[in-house]
């Protein structure tokens, strides 16, 4: 089983509402989304508003976009995988986590081999 076989099987067996924990045993928030790696993924395309449409319609348009982080990352985690964590440690009050900086999954709690400075937050 190569690295990107072994990530997929890990963050199949997490959850939403699981409790995460940095890598220095920090307290950083629950689990609110998983997203698996797609080999396959591109990277996220902007909607191209129509200049017709409200800006309402355009805010909408965009305030689904997952992961809401700057597009380079974006296809990464989309590619790799990812949680979305809520969290009280960041102003947005989300982070991702790559697939490839969760340590394990044990006792029903995530644990990551990084530390919360470490992890993108959410834009």
């Amino acid at each position: 089983m190569d690295q990107q076989d072994e990530q997929q099987a890990t963050i199949s067996r997490i959850t939403t509402g699981m409790p995460v924990i940095d890598s220095a045993g920090t307290e950083v928030g629950t689990v609110d989304l998983v997203q698996r790696g797609d080999p396959n993924a591109v990277t996220v395309q902007t909607p191209t508003a129509d200049p017709g449409s409200s800006l309402d319609e355009l805010i909408e348009a965009t305030a689904v976009e997952e992961p809401d982080v700057p597009a380079d990352l974006a296809a990464r985690l989309l590619h790799t995988g990812y949680l979305k964590v809520t969290t009280e440690l960041t102003r947005t009050g989300a982070v991702y986590v790559p697939a490839d900086q969760i340590g394990a999954v044990a006792d029903g709690r995530v644990r990551l081999a990084v530390g919360v400075a470490d992890l993108p937050p959410e834009e």
